[in-house]
């Protein structure tokens, strides 16, 4: 097996015309034995620094993140396609969870004190556990790591990366730029694996826990193979996020944030806004607007300023999501604009629009991951948010209305989801949670959440 492993390689493609980019070597079992040593070895180490030191590092982090942002943006447009412009936003967004970690970590892992029913004293602390394996994605090649691996290494453990081989060169770009910055050697490792060395590496008694950002089907693997040796994971996963527009809602601005939310990042997110559910007294209006918007959006090199829309990702994702245009009009949808695989080099997919979309039909019941919007008509208030809870996902939502304080009400009380955004649409804020529920998985990343879901929770009792 391992001889196998030193021979096999893979490459990196660029989307936007279908070149190689770089390739890479799969490590060796014995490389990754000696990573998971080097990374324990670390943490003992790191585990007892305060949060004072380990905040101070972690901010010439986000400094020399934003000091590659050229470089590091690039690297990122050119491995998936993303627009450049959001590639910079991504880094400045990461830039900005390295300094609320290190601002916050102190506060939100404060010991806390309570009395006890024998008049003693009880302290309850939150310890760092060791190795904290992340499998990451590659719709935010840096975003999805920095979310992790920077409220892990707060917390005082030490953080392995297996991100999607497709963006391997920037795995690798944050592992220097981590160096850089002065984190000390071994606590942020990228390891380049394979599925099955994976495998291992979660049985792996010195790997304390499992994060995962990625499908559904992917998380319930991961999420069986972590329970299976009792270890703690965190799943983020996929979502067919429902985004309301009510009777009194601004139909400008509600056509125009539904575009941004189901475009932005070429449609590659989790987040993004997916099912359209107009309710029935505006739905002609939302239509005609959203449509023209969609049609109106230009395609092209995502490193030119004026483009809206890049390639997607991977020839492969291009298929599938076409495949699941072509079933759902097999099904009884309507085109309304896009849903043609344009000619040319680069894996590129027009914005899309569908309606008529119903249950049973991939429009409605799973995740189009890339540029499809589907369009459902609803009767009413009521009769939206049940088409809105009508899915086995549940990570985020929207509701446009004029009436915020309703909408509000609307989002507590009956939104089935982790995140509700109200006339607006999915974007990450470093001190708000983030994650979902239902088949969106469970656990939380940001706003001081994260930074206790894999630490030890531990009850010290005094007695007088």
């Amino acid at each position: 097996m391992e001889t196998e492993t030193k021979q096999k390689s893979f490459k990196t493609i660029n989307p936007l015309n279908g070149k190689e980019l770089s390739s890479y070597r799969y490590m060796t079992d014995e490389q990754i034995e000696t990573a998971v040593q080097n990374s324990h070895k670390a943490f003992l180490k790191w585990r007892h620094k305060s949060f004072e030191d380990r905040g101070e590092i972690i901010k010439s982090i986000g400094k020399a993140l934003k000091d590659h942002k050229e470089e590091l943006s690039q690297l990122m447009t050119d491995e998936m396609g993303k627009l450049l412009k959001q590639s910079h936003q991504e880094v400045d967004l990461c830039a900005a969870i390295c300094n609320y970690c290190a601002d916050n970590a102190a506060d939100v892992l404060q010991n806390e004190e309570r009395e006890l029913s024998n008049g003693g004293r009880g302290i309850i602390t939150y310890q760092p556990i060791g190795i904290i394996y992340g499998i990451q994605p590659w719709n935010y090649p840096s975003y999805q790591v920095i979310r992790y691996a920077i409220t892990n290494l707060m917390a005082g453990n030490s953080v392995f990366l297996k991100h999607a081989s497709n963006v391997t060169g920037t795995a690798k770009k944050l592992e220097a730029i981590f160096n850089e910055a002065g984190l000390p050697k071994d606590l942020f490792q990228v390891l380049v694996i394979e599925h099955e060395q994976s495998d291992d590496l979660i049985k792996h008694e010195l790997v304390r826990g499992i994060t995962l950002t990625g499908s559904p089907d992917a998380g319930k693997t991961i999420g069986k193979k972590a329970g299976a040796e009792l270890k703690k994971s965190v799943l983020e996963l996929g979502s067919n996020d429902a985004y309301l527009i009510l009777e009194d809602a601004d139909i400008e601005k509600a056509v125009k944030k539904c575009v941004m939310g189901r475009i932005y990042n070429n449609g590659e997110t989790c987040i993004a806004a997916k099912r359209f559910i107009a309710v029935e007294a505006i739905y002609d209006e939302f239509k005609e607007g959203f449509v023209k918007a969609m049609k109106d959006l230009k395609m092209g090199d995502p490193n030119e300023k004026d483009t809206k829309l890049g390639p997607m990702a991977r020839k492969d994702l291009r298929e599938t999501l076409h495949d699941q245009v072509t079933e759902s009009v097999d099904k009884g949808a309507k085109i309304l604009c896009g849903g043609e695989i344009p000619d040319g080099e680069g894996y590129f997919y027009p914005a899309t629009v569908i309606e008529q979309v119903e249950p049973g039909q991939p429009a409605y019941d799973d995740e189009l991951f890339g540029p499809v919007a589907s369009l459902i008509k609803a009767k009413d208030e009521e009769d939206a948010m049940r088409i809105a809870n009508d899915s086995r996902f549940g990570l985020g939502g929207g509701i446009f209305s004029k009436d915020k304080e309703r909408a509000v009400e609307l989002a507590e009380k009956h939104f089935d989801t982790g995140m509700v955004f109200i006339n607006s649409f999915g974007l990450a804020e470093p001190n708000m949670p983030f994650g979902g529920v239902k088949n969106s998985g469970f656990g939380r990343e940001h706003g001081g959440f994260g930074m206790k879901e894999f630490v030890n929770i531990k009850a010290i009792l005094v007695s007088e």
